[in-house]
């Protein structure tokens, strides 16, 4: 398994080791062992699916409080462009974001602590979305950025994006409360 830093601090892209053969192929989507030797000790309490179409947008979300969710992200089928954004007041990142490519052919994943917004563009039909949280869900402690906000400057790499209603009326970028102080 390779782990790669990011310019965010704490974001992650992990690269599985894989595993193809005529048969089709393996790889190990999460072992908590090699997570923690890689510095990497999560306690995931839900997994979360979702399919969706090209041009779909989902984002930018995050949670606050106890329930502020870190996020390992993964795609199983089809592509998407996936976005990270530095939520966290008195970061030297603050407002800038990663973005990284997962398909299910590249298997890449990206690890996304508490304190990013996350969100990401289907680059592909049927496109099935795969992510575990640290965190339960909770509607109360749920926020979010609009996702086409000028300030973040962020290339959904779509055209036409299909986006949520709940998503269109999200908080500019600078209207969001200092949730997360980076320390």
């Amino acid at each position: 398994m390779k782990v790669n830093k990011t310019e965010l601090d704490g974001v992650l892209i992990i690269e599985p080791d894989f595993f193809p053969d005529s048969r089709g192929f393996f790889f190990e989507s999460y072992n908590k062992k090699k997570y923690e030797e890689a510095g990497m000790n999560f306690d995931f309490v839900q997994d979360n699916i979702s399919k969706s179409n090209k041009g779909t947008v989902r984002g930018l979300h995050y949670q606050v409080g106890e329930y502020a969710q870190g996020k390992l992200c993964q795609v199983l089928t089809g592509s998407v462009m996936d976005v990270a954004v530095d939520i966290r007041k008195s970061s030297p990142t603050y407002g800038k974001h990663v973005s990284v490519e997962l398909t299910g052919e590249n298997h890449k994943q990206i690890w996304i602590p508490p304190g990013f917004a996350h969100g990401f563009s289907v680059l592909e039909d049927n496109t099935i979305f795969s992510y575990k949280c640290t965190a339960f869900y909770s509607k109360a402690d749920e926020r979010a950025i609009l996702y086409n906000d000028a300030d973040l400057n962020i290339n959904w790499k779509t055209e036409k994006p299909i986006v949520s209603e709940k998503d269109l009326n999200a908080k500019r970028f600078s209207e969001i409360e200092p949730d997360f102080i980076y320390k």
